[in-house]
């Protein structure tokens, strides 16, 4: 790869899609089309709501810190690192950007509590870049990796 080329991340093959419909915007309700979920949705009282239901953030978060942690798994495994224990949890942050709209912000905090902190940090990095939410973010959102 050259200086400034960005690496090619589209999937070559759909496997799986997940499908999922919202009902009143942030106010409302969301489901999947399989039923799986069917949740409340609110605004956070830090932007002004109620907060008697989950957010898009907090689905993001969830979504993310999930799909980390299985790529984490994933090149754990590949290495022949055992990540028993391991934890990813996502923070997701979000406010005015300067185009008059909106913007997200991403914090992911790792724990991998039985590696040595250089080799926990090569499996970070290698996961940063197969993680497919890693990889659908990168240059859109900032992603600050804290390693614990």
């Amino acid at each position: 790869m050259t200086e400034g080329t960005a690496a090619d991340t589209r999937p070559t093959k759909i496997m799986y899609v997940a499908e999922a419909t919202a009902h009143g915007g942030r106010n409302g309700w969301v489901t999947s089309q399989d039923g799986r979920i069917d949740l409340k949705v609110a605004m956070p009282p830090a932007l002004g709501g109620d907060g008697s239901g989950t957010n898009p953030e907090q689905l993001f978060a969830a979504g993310y810190s999930a799909c980390f942690h299985n790529a984490l798994i994933l090149v754990g495994n590949r290495t022949g690192y055992d990540l028993t224990g391991s934890t990813v949890a996502a923070k997701v942050g979000i406010g005015p950007n300067s185009h008059r709209g909106y913007g997200l912000a991403v914090a992911l905090s790792v724990s991998l509590p039985v590696l040595d902190p250089e080799v926990a940090a090569g499996l970070v990095d290698a996961a940063h870049e197969v993680c497919p939410y890693s990889n659908a973010t990168r240059g859109n959102i900032d992603v600050t990796i804290v390693l614990g």
